[in-house]
């Protein structure tokens, strides 16, 4: 296709442009299993318009997906989710949320490349769905936070979920609603302080 002089060609828009104060990027991932909230997070958080990859869910998933207490769910992601946010004017985290569905998890191998760290999301009705998941970043060594979705789900004691997660007491276990930007951000600065929390000291 040829351009005349008078076609316009727009770029990215103003409020989709990194800060030019910016000087370090970052790369996280939201995880957990089927419903939890991953694309919800992106999405209240990120200063850019997510992208995401959400499909209407069919029959054809029927008996191969457990849709088990999100009955009502009729998308989910088959790729990946991204957003973006300005922690401070110098670091910006790109975030990346994984498909929750078994059948895509071979997609995660793409996405934890590079990553520094993740935040997985649980929801208490469910915790089954996140013991694999769990075990998949401490098999490839990613670091990672654990933050408990859904505040209309049952309450639990935080030392107690630690246990049925089976979760070393270093990692940080805590409370997010996942629709509000605040939480979700308070989410992934406690990320970013036991990240830094695990950074050797230099002399």
């Amino acid at each position: 296709m040829d351009f005349k002089s008078s076609d316009t060609i727009t770029g990215p828009r103003s409020e989709d442009v990194l800060p030019d104060t910016a000087t370090a990027a970052v790369k996280v991932v939201i995880v957990g299993g089927f419903g939890v909230g991953k694309t919800t997070m992106v999405g209240s958080v990120s200063e850019i318009r997510p992208l995401t990859t959400e499909e209407t869910m069919t029959q054809a998933g029927v008996g191969v997906d457990d849709n088990r207490g999100v009955e009502s769910k009729t998308a989910t992601t088959v790729a990946m989710d991204f957003g973006r946010i300005s922690i401070t004017d110098q670091l910006v985290l790109y975030l990346f949320g994984t498909p929750g569905q078994e059948r895509f998890w071979f997609l995660w191998n793409g996405l934890f490349e590079g990553a520094l760290g993740a935040v997985v999301l649980v929801d208490t009705r469910r915790l089954e769905v996140s013991f694999d998941v769990i075990g998949r970043l401490e098999e490839r060594g990613v670091p990672f936070v654990v933050a408990i979705n859904f505040p209309e789900a049952p309450r639990h004691n935080l030392d107690d979920l630690r246990r049925a997660l089976d979760l070393p007491d270093h990692v940080p276990i805590f409370d997010c609603d996942a629709r509000y930007r605040e939480s979700s951000r308070d989410a992934l600065m406690t990320l970013m302080r036991y990240l830094h929390e695990m950074t050797p000291a230099t002399a």
